[in-house]
C-alpha cells in the first residue's frame, strides 16, 4: 500500500523506499521533502545533522526523478535519505571532523562510500554530529551542540558516530553512514535501538579518511577503521553492503568481496555460539545483563542455537588498544594542532597527545593485539557466534562520557565501550542488535561477532534473530508523534 503522509514517508525502511521509487509508486522528491520535514520539526532538540544540506538533497532528488522519467537505471538506493558522518569527506560539502582546526574544511573529493551511494541513488541529507576526530564515544565536540537520544533528550546518543543514529533512530533516515574504529557505530547503535553492522576489515573500502596522510587528526585509525551502517532493520544493512563493499585501488586494505552476496537468507542452521555476559572483566549495569540474557534466550529457544556460557580468556586489552590508536595518530601534526588550539581541541584527546608515550607500548600493544586476535580465532574454529552485550550499561546523560559506578564498581569513565574493541583489532565482522528496553524505556544492544569474513554468516544469523524478535522501527515520540505498530518489544 502507498504511504499517505510524510509520518508515514519518515517510517518506510531503505528497502522500501528504494522499491517504490524503482516502480514510481512514490516520487524521491516526495521522500526527501518528507526527510527535511522531520528534521526541522526533531533536530533542534536532537542535534543529530551538524551541516543540513537541503539544497543538495532536492537537486539530487530531482535528477533520480528525471532519469526515472528517462526510463534510466536509477540504482538499488534510488530515492534512499542518507547521512554522512563529518568524519567521512564529501565533495563540496563541509567536514569538520568535529574540530576547530578543519571548522571550514570542504573536502575536493567524496570519500569512496559516498560516491558509491550516491552512485547508486542515495539522497545526501547532511552532515551528521561526532565526537572531535571520533576520539570519543559520545556525541561532543568543540564545534557543535551536543547529539541527544531520541528515546530520551536528556541522555547521550552515544558515539562517535553520535548523530548519525540520533538521525537514523528518530525517523530523519532511513540509513546513515559511521565509522567504527572500536565501536562507533556498534555503540551508538545499541544506546539508540538501531542494527550497526561492521563488516570484515577490508570489505568496505575507506579514502581518503584514514589514508590520507594531508590531515593530521583525520588520517589516524587506519588498522581498526571501518565505515558501515547505522539502520532499522538488518535487511537495509545489507542492502547498504551490497553497494559500499569491494575493492578500490584506492585503499590497499581492501579486499574482494564476491564471497558474499549482501542478502538475508533465513532460517539459518543450527548455530554454536559462546555467550559471554562480561568478557571476564566488564562491570555490567544489573539491568543490561537481565535484557542481553533475555536475548541470548531467543537465540536458544526460537532458532534452535546451542549456547553455552564461555570465558574467553582474553588478556588485558584495553591498555593495548589505547596505545594501537595512539600508534595509528599523527602525533606530530596532532601535537601542532593541540598547541594552537589550546582548550579549544577536546580535554580527553588533549591528555591523549599529552601523554609520554614509548615505543615498548607500542610494542607490547601489538603483542597484545596478536594475542586477542589468535584467541578469538581459536575460538571460532568451535564456535559460529560469540555473543555479549554491545555496552556495560544504556543511555546516561548528556554532558558524561560514562558512568564513574556501574553495579557497585568504580570504573573508569570509558569502561562502558570496552566490550565493542575485540573485533576491530582482530578485523572480525560485528554487528549490534536491539535487544530489549531496560525497566526504565532505554534500548539496550547485543554484540555479536562472526568469523573472519564470515559477513554473510553473520548478517544471515542477525536476520534470524530479528525476525524471531520484531523490534520497534522508531522509539515512542515525545512530541505527540505515534508509536510504530505490529512490533512486539523485546
Amino acid at each position: 500500500m502507498r504511504p499517505t503522509d510524510a509520518d508515514e514517508l519518515c517510517r518506510l525502511t531503505a528497502t522500501e523506499i528504494a522499491a517504490h521509487v524503482r516502480t514510481r509508486t512514490l516520487s524521491p522528491v516526495e521522500i526527501t521533502e518528507a526527510a527535511l520535514t522531520r528534521m526541522e520539526t526533531r533536530d533542534k532538540e536532537l542535534g543529530a545533522f551538524c551541516t543540513p544540506t537541503p539544497d543538495h538533497a532536492r537537486a539530487a532528488a530531482r535528477r533520480i526523478e528525471d532519469a526515472l522519467a528517462r526510463g534510466e537505471d536509477v540504482g538499488p538506493l534510488a530515492g534512499v535519505p542518507f547521512g554522512v558522518k563529518d568524519l567521512i569527506c564529501t565533495k563540496g560539502i563541509r567536514t569538520t571532523s568535529g574540530s576547530r582546526a578543519y571548522a571550514d574544511f570542504v573536502p575536493d573529493e567524496d570519500d569512496i562510500v559516498v560516491e558509491r551511494a550516491a552512485a547508486a541513488g542515495a539522497v545526501v541529507l547532511g552532515k551528521t554530529n561526532a565526537s572531535e576526530f571520533g576520539y570519543g564515544p559520545t556525541g561532543d565536540n568543540p564545534l557543535f551542540p551536543v547529539t541527544r537520544n531520541p528515546w530520551d533528550p536528556s541522555r547521550t546518543s552515544g558515539g562517535s558516530s553520535a548523530g548519525s543514529a540520533a538521525a537514523v533512530a528518530a525517523g530523519m533516515a532511513p540509513v546513515a553512514l559511521g565509522s567504527d574504529g572500536g565501536g562507533s557505530i556498534r555503540l551508538p547503535a545499541a544506546l539508540c535501538g538501531l542494527v550497526g553492522f561492521k563488516a570484515s576489515m577490508g570489505r568496505v573500502p575507506v579514502y581518503p579518511g584514514c589514508r590520507d596522510e594531508r590531515y593530521p587528526g583525520v588520517n589516524g585509525w587506519e588498522s581498526v577503521e571501518h565505515i558501515g551502517p547505522l539502520t532499522r532493520t538488518v535487511a537495509d544493512a545489507a542492502l547498504l553492503l551490497s553497494v559500499l563493499a569491494g575493492p578500490d585501488p584506492r585503499d590497499r586494505h581492501s579486499i574482494p568481496c564476491g564471497d558474499v552476496a549482501w542478502t538475508v537468507r533465513r532460517p539459518v542452521g543450527r548455530l554454536r555460539i559462546a555467550y559471554s555476559p562480561d568478557l571476564g572483566h566488564i562491570a555490567v549495569d544489573p539491568e543490561v545483563r537481565r535484557v542481553v540474557e533475555n536475548a541470548v534466550r531467543v537465540f536458544e529457544r526460537d532458532l534452535g542455537a546451542d549456547v553455552e556460557l564461555v570465558d574467553l580468556e582474553l588478556p588485558d586489552y584495553v591498555e593495548a588498544f589505547g596505545a594501537i590508536v595512539a600508534t595509528e595518530t599523527d602525533l606530530t601534526g596532532m601535537r601542532e594542532m593541540a598547541e594552537r588550539l589550546g582548550d579549544g581541541m577536546s580535554p580527553h584527546l588533549r591528555a591523549l597527545l599529552a601523554t609520554p608515550w614509548t615505543a615498548e607500548q607500542f610494542t607490547d600493544a601489538s603483542r597484545v593485539r596478536k594475542a586477542v586476535a589468535n584467541r578469538l580465532a581459536r575460538l571460532l574454529s568451535t564456535y559460529d557466534l560469540i555473543v555479549s552485550p554491545t555496552t556495560a550499561v544504556a543511555a546516561f546523560p548528556v554532558g558524561m562520557r560514562g558512568p564513574r559506578e556501574i553495579d557497585g564498581r568504580t570504573v573508569d569513565e570509558d569502561h562502558w565501550t570496552t566490550f565493542t574493541p575485540i573485533a576491530n583489532m582482530a578485523s572480525l565482522p560485528a554487528s549490534s542488535l536491539p535487544a530489549g528496553l531496560t525497566a526504565q524505556g532505554l534500548p539496550v544492544g547485543i554484540h555479536v561477532v562472526g568469523r573472519h569474513l564470515g559477513d554473510a554468516a553473520l548478517l544471515d544469523a542477525c536476520a534470524a534473530f530479528e525476525a524471531a524478535a520484531p523490534w520497534p522501527l522508531l522509539p515512542p515520540d515525545r512530541s505527540g508523534d505515534r508509536a510504530v505498530q505490529g512490533a512486539r518489544g523485546r
